[in-house]
């Protein structure tokens, strides 16, 4: 690069034979005096060593020789002055090149260093040569480094110390050397040249705003040094990192062509603050869509608490993406869980909010509250501490009381609870490896369509996926596997949840869930959960088994199919429901499809049961449950049934039951074949008018027999004399202290073998 070639702008000072009015004898601003009036100065024409030069005698401690023109400052362009010297009688002195700062209004650009370094003369007839390089930047090798205020410079020549010598002083040159700094054909720009300090004080972000216009395409250049940056940035051009740049927490710095966290982490020097920069970014400018991690991995030594680096972010919709890499947590007092107990009323009438709390202040948004009445996964979604009430996220089935309960609030990799609205966020192609150290993602209390797609999510230290409100509405779970912290456990002794969900219509497909105490708590409605394996079983021996999925909302309109149900079952309950017991105005359970399903088990106790419904309280039935098209088997043991009502707190109303159908399933090593309508033979060896059929096993979850469907003759109805019976039977049903038998009445005494089709449920 060469601005008198480049820009055609002329740099050399005219020659002193062309006359000396052009040079001032101070500091070359218009009106000082000038060589060609001086007494002590004249040209010499033919000198042996310079040709035609200027002769001065000197007479004042500091005598000057300034080119009065004015010499253009262009950031990124280095001047180099200097002029031959040599003493030829008198006392000698020392010489140095030097300058005046001049601003746009003409005034003088005060601090700043404006003279080269100082050279002796040594000795008559010798030739020495003084010269000092000036620019914008800082950088080594530049003497007068002046920045971005001065626009232009007077620049020439000083001989100080001793006076009464005579000196000749050859033509000054001023030249452009900014090829010694930036090779002419490199595509970059540094930041030291349009006036960078990188001394960690002083506020950069002019010169980074001036290379990034300067770029045209081209990339800017970070060198070392930390640059302090304050104010919002955003940088067009592509850069690079040698050095850093530190910021004010709330500003937020942008790199719109390396928006990447490679680039983020060597701007900031951390990996931490570095992806804590770039989320900041991602969601404050609405040109960055995706946040690649570039395959790399972020080694996080405290959670990304979004609300507190971007504390502007209250609601955001536009789609975001953060891929492609892998975040472990790193081990440090910041993951610590928060804990707390506190006493508080609960009134059903307000179904989610706690009163009267003590220690309100100390108890944080997305606090898992623990205690009598409360469900499974209920958290803190809210808090007013001037009225000491809590928001909660589901509301308690305990009724009115005041009673004491705990919180736990974990530490999340990526934690939204502070951002009111977050919307059509996606992971893709993450690890989250939380080693035992985090938990994973915390969603934001409202919002939608939030997505992960082919991620691990790797030994949560307490929860892979928390809700704490409605952020969950219509998440989708995509090609993912959760890996459990407690593998090594018994089944018993699991309490990490890898998801749960409080809003409708979420979409668990094709994932991977291993050996969590729970791999999904979930309420709400209108979910589809779709082939997933999820096993939870141990190496112990006829081992307890629990719930995989639990749906705490008893009418669910979701559809459970072409899962792998291993060693887990689902329990359906009504846990989250503030008034328990069934009002009447109100669906009791149902609206559940279980279909195409894979259910094994094996080494466990016999009552596991694969499907369990678990009323909080009474009167409830179940209208509306499809079990058809299932495998149940059961391995190194067999079990009793596949299913049951866990009556610990409250039994179903069998009276209610309707529209259930378990049809059409496989059954391996299991002791009751369930059915409904199920076939049940009877042969009835004497002849009686009234058969009583034992007790039916095999109505689902023990239920009453309601209803026969028909009544099929395999053998000829005969009487005592073995003459053959033409008229029907009439049935009685719910007959015995269990209700689960039937009675056919006859007209006469009858005997035979009959198929009966019975119903625990009618269809209305």
């Amino acid at each position: 690069m060469n601005i008198a070639i480049t820009n055609g702008l002329l740099l050399m000072p005219p020659a002193f034979r062309g006359g000396l009015n052009a040079w001032s004898m101070t500091n070359g601003t218009p009106g000082s005096p000038t060589w060609g009036s001086a007494d002590n100065g004249a040209l010499v024409p033919a000198d042996q060593d310079f040709g035609t030069c200027l002769e001065v005698m000197k007479q004042q401690t500091t005598t000057s020789i300034r080119f009065m023109g004015e010499t253009p400052l262009i950031p990124g362009v280095y001047l180099r002055v200097s002029a031959r010297i040599k003493a030829v009688a008198g006392a000698l002195c020392s010489a140095r090149i030097a300058g005046w700062a001049g601003n746009g209004s003409r005034a003088h650009v005060d601090g700043l260093v404006e003279v080269g370094p100082t050279v002796p003369m040594t000795a008559y007839g010798d030739v020495i040569e003084v010269s000092a390089i000036v620019g914008v930047g800082s950088r080594q090798g530049v003497n007068m480094a002046w920045g971005t205020a001065p626009v232009y410079g007077h620049f020439g020549l000083d001989l100080v110390g001793a006076n009464g010598g005579a000196f000749r002083i050859e033509s000054i040159r001023i030249e452009d050397v900014t090829a010694a700094f930036i090779p002419s054909l490199i595509d970059w720009v540094d930041v030291r040249d349009f006036g960078a300090r990188g001394d960690n004080a002083t506020n950069d972000r002019a010169a980074f705003v001036a290379a990034d216009q300067a770029a045209k395409g081209g990339w800017v250049l970070v060198p070392e040094g930390t640059f302090f940056i304050s104010g919002d940035l955003g940088i067009n051009s592509p850069i690079r990192f040698k050095g850093t740049i530190r910021t004010p927490a709330d500003t937020r710095v942008s790199f719109l062509q390396s928006f990447d966290f490679p680039t983020y982490a060597d701007a900031f020097g951390d990996e931490t603050l570095g992806m804590k920069k770039a989320l900041q970014a991602l969601f404050g400018y609405t040109d960055h869509v995706s946040l690649d991690l570039c395959g790399r991995r972020v080694d996080l030594t405290e959670p990304l608490v979004v609300d507190a680096l971007a504390p502007s972010l209250t609601g955001f919709s536009n789609r975001r993406v953060i891929c492609n890499g892998s975040i472990l947590a790193a081990a440090g007092p910041k993951w610590d869980t928060g804990r707390w107990t506190s006493t508080a009323t609960y009134n059903p009438a307000q179904p989610l909010r706690l009163s009267a709390v003590a220690n309100v202040a100390a108890i944080e948004v997305g606090s898992r509250i623990s205690g009598p009445g409360v469900g499974r996964e209920v958290y803190v979604n809210g808090k007013d501490v001037a009225a000491k009430t809590l928001t909660l996220s589901q509301p308690l089935y305990g009724g009115a009381g005041t009673r004491s309960y705990s919180f736990e609030r974990y530490r999340y990799l990526f934690d939204f609870s502070g951002v009111e609205q977050l919307s059509r966020l996606n992971f893709v192609d993450l690890d989250l490896n939380c080693e035992g150290i985090a938990s994973g993602i915390m969603l934001p209390p409202k919002g939608e369509m939030i997505a992960l797609r082919d991620c691990y999510v790797t030994k949560p230290r307490d929860r892979g996926i928390t809700s704490i409100g409605r952020g969950c509405q219509d998440m989708l779970i995509d090609r993912c596997q959760f890996l459990s912290n407690e593998i090594d456990l018994p089944a018993q002794q699991r309490n990490t949840i890898a998801i749960n969900v409080n809003a409708n219509d979420v979409k668990i497909r094709d994932n991977r869930f291993v050996r969590f105490a729970h791999f999904m708590v979930a309420d709400g409605g209108g979910h589809i959960i779709s082939g997933n394996h999820w096993f939870q079983g141990d190496g112990s021996g006829e081992g307890l088994r629990y719930a995989g999925l639990v749906l705490t909302q008893p009418n669910v309109q979701t559809t459970i199919n072409g899962n792998y149900i291993d060693n887990a079952s689902i329990e359906w309950t009504n846990e989250h429901s503030a008034e328990p017991n069934f009002t009447g105005s109100e669906f009791s359970f149902g609206g559940l499809t279980i279909t195409g399903n894979t259910c094994l088990c094996s080494n466990t106790a016999a009552w596991f049961t694969w499907l369990t419904v678990k009323p909080y309280g009474t009167g409830h039935f179940i209208h509306g449950l499809t079990v058809t098209s299932n495998v149940f088997k059961a391995l190194y043991g067999e079990v009793d049934r596949i299913e049951r009502v866990d009556t610990s707190i409250a039994d179903l109303n069998y009276n209610n039951m309707r529209n259930l159908q378990f049809e059409g399933n496989t059954f391996n090593g299991i002791l009751n074949y369930v059915s409904n309508p199920l076939m049940v033979q009877h042969n009835q060896i004497s002849a009686a008018t009234a058969w009583t059929l034992p007790v039916i096993e095999g109505l689902p979850f023990k239920g009453w027999a309601k209803s026969v469907q028909s009544v099929i003759a395999e053998t000829a109805i005969t009487d005592a004399a073995g003459a053959r019976v033409d008229a029907a039977p009439w049935t009685q049903v719910e007959v015995g202290t269990s209700r689960r038998q039937i009675r056919l009445n006859w007209p006469t005494a009858a005997r035979g073998r009959v198929c009966v089709y019975a119903r625990m449920d009618r269809p209305q």
